[in-house]
């Protein structure tokens, strides 16, 4: 059976990508074979579509780590044809064939059975990005965090992890304060819950201070480096700070008197390698308790067409809010 992928290539005159006629049997090895409706659009693909090694070791390759889509064979009992299924992180789309193509073969151990709540089209308005934003609040009411109890801000508010961090921070009823170096979106993050928008000059002030006046309950960051290492001294006691990103930096800079002096915590978030009935716990609660209804309204749909535009507008630090790509509109 053939099937269009968004191939990226690497060639003399740098990498190539375009849509093409592939086979079944160009894919790799796996237990379920998908017929992809929807994929999402987060900046491990535009890394991945750029040619990043970091990403993706070996090209001609598809990227897309997001999958929502029908079974059309598996030789796992789990799952049967006409299945509904979601496949998120893993290696998809970083060294296997992704979501950027209409069929994807993968491991039975990766494959989520979507809720009956969340459509197809819905399941991929989270995707990834939504996927750790959900898996960011987790970690921080794990941690104690309550909505009573003081402001949560979020870092990158305007890209797809934050964004989503936003509206669901607010839905769930937080004071949410929103971070972001793209003033001219104050609109759309104050219409997503937002009680207040800052920019980044006003956090990284102070950084390099060991402690600072405690503003913030706590913080879920997306893009790490300064920022990250700006909020720690400005963390109440008992707070808490995740983080998940790294656009602006692998390394932070901070003392441990936050740590210690105010039992301040920093938590990692993985939202690829998670054991899988872990992702299926939280696929289900984004789909009931923590449903969205604006979700739709800050998600724009593309079709294949317009992907190379919108994997360089994320690229470049550009995007706002979420992408979904239909895979069968042109």
């Amino acid at each position: 059976m053939t099937f269009l992928a968004y191939r990226v290539e690497e060639t003399e005159q740098g990498m190539k990508a375009a849509w093409q006629t592939l086979s079944d049997d160009d894919l790799p090895a796996g237990d379920v074979l998908i017929d992809v409706a929807y994929s999402s659009v987060n900046y491990k693909d535009a890394l991945s579509a750029s040619g990043n090694k970091g990403v993706t070791r070996a090209y001609p390759h598809t990227p897309g780590i997001d999958v929502a889509g029908t079974v059309l064979a598996s030789n796992d009992p789990q799952f049967k044809t006409g299945d509904e299924v979601v496949v998120f992180g893993y290696d998809l789309g970083m060294n296997t064939a992704g979501g950027f193509g209409q069929h994807v073969r993968v491991p039975a151990g990766w494959v989520l059975h979507k809720p009956q709540t969340l459509n197809m089209a819905e399941s991929m308005a989270w995707g990834t990005a939504g996927f750790t934003a959900a898996l960011s609040l987790q970690k921080l009411e794990r941690a104690g965090i309550r909505p009573d109890a003081g402001p949560v801000v979020v870092t990158g508010a305007t890209g797809g992890v934050g964004s989503v961090a936003v509206a669901l921070l607010a839905a769930q009823g937080y004071e949410v304060v929103a971070l972001s170096g793209k003033p001219e979106q104050e609109a759309f993050l104050k219409g997503l819950g937002a009680s207040r928008v800052i920019g980044r000059d006003e956090v990284l002030a102070l950084k390099g201070k060991a402690m600072a006046k405690p503003l913030y309950q706590a913080a879920i960051d997306t893009v790490g480096g300064d920022l990250v290492s700006a909020l720690i001294p400005q963390i109440q006691p008992e707070g808490a700070v995740t983080t998940c990103g790294m656009i602006a930096g692998v390394k932070i800079e901070a003392s441990v008197f936050p740590f210690i002096l105010r039992g301040v915590s920093l938590l990692g978030v993985d939202s690829v390698e998670i054991p899988l009935a872990d992702k299926q716990a939280v696929l289900n609660k984004v789909a009931a308790a923590w449903r969205l209804p604006q979700l739709e309204e800050m998600t724009t749909e593309i079709g294949r067409a317009e992907l190379p535009a919108v994997l360089a507008a994320i690229l470049a630090g550009q995007g706002v809010g979420r992408y979904r790509v239909n895979l069968k509109r042109d």
